[in-house]
């Protein structure tokens, strides 16, 4: 048997459009970062870039389930002691709404040097406007 390794300037671009009000966060944020590895191409491989592009409209109001919606708080540490910084959502989606979206994709993605580039491939956009109508982006259904 011989292994193929295919480059990621030989795979063929592809461009999803995901609506945010359709799609429970978590599980379209697992299916975006699974897309922007490339894990659901028979061509996978671990160290090149899926090509892949996906575009998020209405990123500002993902679905929650449960009590997320009031109850979900973005932590991270400053670097000081005592210096945990705790988020509520809420205050998140009034800041810096492309962040629900942005970190949840983020954080499933490899932490390293490869998934800093996969997620310049992520779109995020708080309303359903986006610029990337020229590259005639697949909407992605919920399943």
């Amino acid at each position: 048997m011989t292994t193929t390794h295919v480059r990621s300037v030989d795979m063929e671009e592809r461009w999803f459009l995901y609506d945010a009000r359709e799609h429970n966060l978590g599980r379209m944020a697992a299916q975006i970062a699974r897309q922007l590895m490339g894990k659901d191409r028979p061509t996978y491989t671990p160290s090149e870039a899926g090509g892949t592009h996906v575009v998020v409209i209405h990123g500002a109001s993902p679905r929650l389930t449960g009590t997320k919606a009031q109850t979900k708080l973005y932590k991270h540490y400053t670097g000081y002691p005592g210096g945990l910084r705790e988020v509520p959502l809420a205050r998140v989606a009034e800041s810096r709404p492309r962040d629900i979206v942005t970190l949840a994709v983020r954080r499933m993605l490899p932490k390293n040097r490869l998934g800093r580039n996969l997620l310049r491939r992520l779109k995020v956009y708080p309303g359903d406007e986006h610029p990337h109508a020229a590259q005639q982006p697949v909407k992605v259904e919920n399943n």
